[in-house]
């Protein structure tokens, strides 16, 4: 799927189950709390701070996920085409940052 299928299959669930979107404030919340769920289970398995037992159950890909929904809301509330976006950045990084990253003695 596509990031603009994906929008319109969030505006379809939206419309069909979620009677309405939230308002831009509350997604931005919603988005913030997400965020720190992947942080959560990044900084606990992949970092330096010890994984609870209960911690151990969460799915990172569902959170990833969750985190995927929300910005999807936010682009379409707010009349974002998000593929566009998302393929121009791509191609303005490509040419901005090649070099960059190849030059970069930290990366080597």
């Amino acid at each position: 799927m596509n990031i603009e299928n994906a929008q319109k299959a969030v505006d379809h669930w939206i419309n069909e189950h979620g009677v309405r979107y939230f308002n831009e404030l509350t997604n931005m919340a919603q988005l913030t709390e997400e965020v720190g769920e992947v942080a959560r289970i990044i900084a606990r398995r992949y970092g330096e701070q010890s994984e609870k037992e209960s911690d151990k159950e969460k799915d990172l890909g569902e959170e990833l996920a969750d985190v995927m929904f929300v910005v999807l809301c936010l682009a379409n509330q707010t009349g974002v085409d998000l593929q566009e976006a998302f393929d121009k950045k791509l191609d303005l990084k490509t040419k901005r940052d090649h070099d960059r990253h190849h030059n970069n003695q930290k990366l080597k």
